[in-house]
């Protein structure tokens, strides 16, 4: 199981996160939500291993694998949608696996295409298509319908409830569409007032 313990960070003498304790339901969706600034891509980097807490402890299964989509896509900009999918994606996912996945996200037609040449929307499915083929335990999604249209979203929220059912899956929106798009259950709020807080 995914749990937090008692994690606390500051950031230049100013409160970001204050004991913040949960435990995050197993092959479920989990929402964290606050207002902007809050502290919620922070959590998720603590969670990832990429930001220490000042105090408290992160709860891990063993070798758990862990995936994300972050606010920046990170893609590889001279490689094709395809190739950057491969990049993660685990030895016995196949070309045609991927190519499906690109499909189903609406990007079927451009998979062999340089992201250099893609819009925002078509990075970001990138991105998700990525992380979904590496078939995660745990999956971050930090904004992850950031610049999709409508159809855009639910195309890409009805592929992530697809692909990653079984997974433990951490989705940070400030958007209730969003979250009842990926039917979230528990929900984590944090209070930007209050340094961070569960609720």
């Amino acid at each position: 199981m995914l749990a937090l313990r008692h994690i606390y960070k500051s950031f230049g003498g100013k409160s970001v996160l204050r004991d913040v304790s949960f435990d995050f339901p197993e092959a479920a969706v989990t929402a964290l939500r606050g207002p902007s600034g809050c502290g919620k891509t922070t959590l998720v980097n603590i969670m990832l291993g990429l930001v220490k807490p000042d105090a408290g402890e992160v709860l891990l299964p063993a070798n758990a694998r862990m995936a994300a989509v972050f606010q920046e896509d990170r893609l590889i900009e001279h490689f094709s949608a395809a190739r950057n999918v491969r990049l993660a994606a685990p030895a016995d996912v196949t070309d045609a696996q991927i190519a499906d996945a690109l499909a189903e996200l609406g990007l079927g037609d451009v998979g062999e295409k340089r992201v250099s040449q893609f819009s925002g929307g078509m990075r970001r499915r990138v991105a998700v298509a990525r992380a979904a083929l590496y078939r995660p335990q745990i999956l971050f999604l930090d904004e992850p319908f950031k610049g999709l249209d409508e159809e855009a979203r639910e195309r890409t929220a009805a592929f992530l409830r697809v692909s990653c059912a079984q997974a433990t899956v951490v989705l940070v929106s400030h958007d209730a569409d969003e979250i009842s798009l990926m039917r979230a259950g528990a929900q984590l709020r944090l209070d930007s007032e209050e340094g961070g807080s569960a609720g």
